[in-house]
């Protein structure tokens, strides 16, 4: 499907993290619509409410194996006071690329397609979320269906510690599936159980190797890969 107004096929920005959801945002992204730029937010603030963080300054690596620009804005990560850097980035993103749509990776949460939705709508720029609602073990499927290799690198729920730094495949989903039952979790970690990097993507043109990492523990007891030195291959 092709996003078209006017006859003309929309410009688009995609809302990037160099998480799965945003990448397979993205690979939708790429294929209905011209994709400009990708727009990232780099809070200070690890529990920022809207946006991811772990390995997030990396996004910019991701944007340079697809080969797009990327507009990089930080924020305090203050509850409400960041959307206001997220408007500002795309205000950037509308002046520089002419965008007219923003593509996002939102799944399940009302907190934050909410808010981007009216952002977008205050700054005329269509909103579109390819994977809204749809079922969290799908898209942890489509993953492997479209050859995305994202790997779990945050892990903030009890039981979920051994599922650090493994890669999102159809073992992954054989063994998370089970467990998110028992323990009352979201698989695809919408509930903030779990973050994730994409490695490789189709629309990469080179794929990212994890040259040095290391785990950091937080106080809360949550654990994250930290990537420490990344390489292009």
């Amino acid at each position: 499907m092709l996003f078209v107004y006017c006859g003309v096929v929309l410009k688009t920005a995609v809302l990037f993290s160099g998480g799965k959801d945003s990448s397979l945002a993205l690979h939708y992204a790429l294929q209905s619509s011209q994709v400009k730029c990708l727009v990232t937010l780099i809070s200070e603030n690890p529990e920022s409410f809207m946006f991811h963080t772990p390995n997030i300054k990396l996004a910019e690596k991701q944007a340079e194996a697809a080969g797009l620009p990327i507009i990089l804005q930080k924020t305090k990560g203050e509850k409400e006071k960041e959307l206001l850097d997220l408007k500002n980035a795309l205000q950037k993103a509308k002046s520089r690329f002419k965008i007219e749509a923003v593509f996002t990776g939102a799944l399940a949460s009302n907190y934050q397609a909410s808010r981007i939705g009216k952002i977008c709508a205050e700054l005329k720029l269509e909103c579109i979320n390819p994977l809204w609602q749809k079922s969290q073990l799908a898209v942890l499927g489509e993953l492997g269906e479209k050859k995305i290799e994202a790997i779990i690198i945050g892990v903030f729920a009890k039981g979920l510690e051994n599922f650090l730094g493994k890669r999102i495949d159809e073992k992954f989903i054989q063994e998370i599936k089970p467990l998110s039952e028992k323990l009352g979790i979201n698989p695809a970690g919408e509930g903030g159980e779990m973050e994730s990097f994409v490695l490789n993507a189709p629309f990469f043109k080179k794929r990212l190797r994890i040259e040095k990492n290391h785990v950091f523990e937080d106080r809360q007891g949550g654990r994250v890969l930290v990537i420490d030195k990344i390489s292009l291959v």
